[in-house]
């Protein structure tokens, strides 16, 4: 190890931290605190084609293991983004990776043709953790067929780096990651959050659970996926100190991702960012 740049897809990141999706809004938001130049990569928040008014309140409700999130994927939609965001992380030289979701394959596929080209954007994270209103909400993630056309129609439309993030509410994550790798997938993100639920001042509230819950579940599909498929793979699941992070890249992650660390503490990222620094001076 020893130095803190990863090449990823072709370019050279500042690091291998990247914060989580929907974690740090738009970028904009947090840089009262530190700048996001500090970042390998930023991840954007869930972006759609049209936007999208996301779940009534509450929307995260904490638990003594994590936060039970059901934002429900608010998003100002990807034209405005682009018109709005781009030249932000222009200036300060900071790849993006745009996460995007649809509710239909077609979704999916005209969101990625909308992004167009911007030599900022790393990657295309693609979120399949959403129903398919057609076939009855059945999520993406858990269909291989569905995966496979997913990301075959979306290489259709666009020369970036696509990644998928895959949910572990599956039998088996090796056959769909080797199922995502085959139909053209250039990296995963492992793993998004897990289905739950909790009692909200006597209301039953269903989300999908992350931090440190998620660790040793994402650890073991970082590992068997690294000796599965030939694509890099970026970690993130209950990742809270440098500790945890050193871990992730242990197990065979590229880079990581930080999410539910920055809910409890929003220095968490320079913290682990600062912390990997010193640990690679001394390896």
């Amino acid at each position: 190890m020893g130095s803190m740049f990863i090449e990823l897809f072709g370019k050279r990141l500042r690091n291998p931290v990247m914060n989580a999706s929907g974690t740090l809004g738009y970028g904009k938001e947090i840089e009262r605190l530190w700048k996001i130049s500090l970042l390998g990569a930023f991840v954007t928040k869930g972006l759609s084609i049209e936007p999208y008014r996301g779940n009534p309140q509450p929307r995260i409700c904490e638990l003594g293991y994590g936060l039970l999130n059901r934002v429900g994927l608010q998003n100002i939609g990807i034209k405005r983004f682009l018109a709005e965001y781009i030249e932000f992380f222009e200036k300060r030289k900071t790849p993006i990776i745009i996460n995007i979701f649809g509710f239909t394959e077609e979704e999916y596929i005209e969101c990625a043709k909308a992004i167009g080209n911007h030599s900022i954007v790393l990657a295309i994270e693609i979120n399949l953790s959403c129903p398919n209103i057609k076939e009855g909400g059945i999520l993406f993630g858990k269909d291989p067929e569905a995966i496979r056309r997913i990301i075959k129609g979306t290489k259709s439309v666009t020369n970036i780096p696509l990644i998928c993030k895959l949910s572990q509410e599956v039998t088996d994550i090796i056959e769909i990651a080797r199922c995502a790798y085959e139909a053209g997938a250039d990296g995963l993100t492992l793993i998004n959050t897990i289905p739950g639920a909790t009692f909200d001042r006597g209301r039953f509230i269903r989300g999908g659970v992350s931090g440190p819950f998620l660790k040793s579940f994402a650890l073991k599909a970082i590992h068997d996926c690294a000796n599965s498929v030939p694509i890099p793979i970026i970690g993130v699941g209950g990742i809270m100190n440098v500790e945890d992070a050193m871990s992730f890249l242990l197990a065979g992650a590229k880079a990581i991702q930080v999410g539910t660390a920055t809910f409890l503490d929003p220095n968490a990222i320079p913290k682990i960012i600062k912390g990997l620094r010193k640990k690679m001076k001394r390896s």
